[in-house]
């Protein structure tokens, strides 16, 4: 009879402590990452009683065998900051405080002072970094992105694509050479069309260069290219000219693109500067194109279809986005974008295993295994949701029924002590 109290008690204590990890997953409800956990209850066997029919085993009671999270999907919430990161599928985000190492799921990251990614108690994200070529190399590191500037890039190649109206009247050259023999420009008025494009110089600096194109003769052109003394502002100096020729049906046979024309932007910066002007692949060139891919010299008015170069000013950044794969690229005030790193995700043969830490954080334990690392959608690690947040995987309503399940098992072993007792009481009664 005695032995029913203590079977009593091990059920209080193990229905205690369900009821805790009941109240812990109703706690974290609303915790982002958070993950729920189950208890596992085994029986206790320990007496053994020999009677005629043979032995019988009687339990002596419940035990806690153990409380496992459950790494069930979360729901997910949107959100406006592309630094709020979620995971579909399996794996964590690797986190890092000095040379500690810790595995979440939870995605909310931010900006430090020094531009490093990091989570609500500072905690740096861990992800594969770029090279100097800005292409993501298998080196795993702080991922840092708030100092990341775009420098600039020197023009090397303008690509144009105009109509020549092949009515115009062949003109002068509107070129005289000047005292210092440079050429310079005698009659503005004297060209058939004109179009500017910008380049940039090897400090980013911006520069308009005037095309103005000039009809020579049947089917030719010369394309004379001006721009701003930087020694001289005000005056406007001739860089070279560029022979055009076409075929009679209109088509571009030769665009002289294979001798470069050179400029110089000053002593600061990289000079001369040689760009070519590309006007297509002409049917004379080698190998040769059908001439209709870029310029042509048709009956009709000036027009430029196409006019774009290769170089552009610095830029810091302006704007981030993670894509599915977790690579981070930089948008920048310059118009380029800049792959910056990519987000990298560990996976547990027994996440179950991992040592909860707390602050929606777990360490490596012996249990768990070694983390698998790797990108997202790789070795079976899921996606990396941008803008978004995985909410707790908690179920209210299927708490609030173990909740309901643990109180009426507690009140039962607590009903069985009463009992217990009343009958403890009745044997000490039987003396009167």
């Amino acid at each position: 009879m005695l032995t029913s109290l203590y079977t009593a008690v091990s059920g209080l204590s193990a229905n205690g402590v369900l009821l805790s990890v009941i109240s812990d997953d109703i706690a974290n409800v609303n915790t982002v990452g958070f993950k729920g956990s189950r208890v596992y209850f085994g029986d206790v066997l320990s007496q053994i009683l020999t009677g005629i029919a043979g032995s019988s085993q009687i339990g002596r009671g419940v035990l806690v065998s153990r409380v496992s999270p459950l790494f069930t999907q979360g729901s997910f919430e949107t959100t406006t900051s592309a630094l709020d990161l979620a995971i579909d599928g399996d794996g964590f985000f690797i986190v890092k405080s000095g040379e500690a190492v810790y595995y979440t799921r939870a995605g909310q990251f931010t900006l430090d002072k020094e531009g490093n990614i990091v989570n609500p108690d500072g905690l740096i994200l861990q992800g594969f970094l770029v090279d100097s070529s800005g292409k993501i190399s298998g080196e795993l590191g702080d991922l840092k992105i708030a100092t990341t500037q775009s420098p600039a890039k020197m023009t090397t190649m303008v690509d144009i694509a105009v109509n020549l109206n092949a009515s115009e009247e062949v003109l002068s050259d509107p070129f005289t050479l000047d005292g210092n023999g440079d050429s310079v420009m005698d009659d503005p008025a004297n060209y058939n069309s004109s179009t500017t494009v910008t380049v940039y110089d090897s400090q980013g600096g911006a520069h308009e260069i005037t095309l103005y194109f000039v009809k020579t003769g049947d089917n030719t052109w010369e394309v004379h290219y001006v721009y701003e003394d930087p020694a001289n502002p005000g005056q406007l100096i001739e860089a070279g000219v560029q022979n055009l020729s076409f075929n009679t049906d209109g088509s571009l046979n030769d665009d002289g693109s294979s001798t470069p024309i050179s400029f110089n932007f000053g002593t600061a910066v990289t000079s001369p500067q040689d760009i070519t002007f590309n006007y297509g692949t002409g049917t004379g060139e080698s190998p040769p194109g059908n001439g209709f891919d870029g310029t042509t010299q048709f009956a009709s008015d000036f027009a430029v279809l196409n006019l774009s170069q290769d170089g552009y000013g610095a830029g810091s950044l302006k704007n981030i986005t993670i894509s599915q794969d977790g690579v981070i690229s930089g948008v920048f005030t310059n118009g380029q974008t800049r792959i910056l790193g990519q987000v990298a995700l560990a996976k547990f043969v027994s996440p179950s295993g991992l040592l909860k830490i707390g602050r929606n954080l777990y360490a490596e334990s012996f249990d768990s295994g070694q983390p698998i690392v790797g990108a997202p959608g790789t070795s079976g690690l899921g996606r990396v949701l941008s803008n978004t947040l995985e909410l707790s995987n908690v179920d209210l309503a299927e708490e609030f029924v173990r909740m309901i399940s643990a109180q009426r098992a507690f009140q039962a072993n607590a009903r069985t002590i009463t009992v217990t007792d009343e009958l403890t009481q009745e044997l000490v009664n039987l003396r009167r």
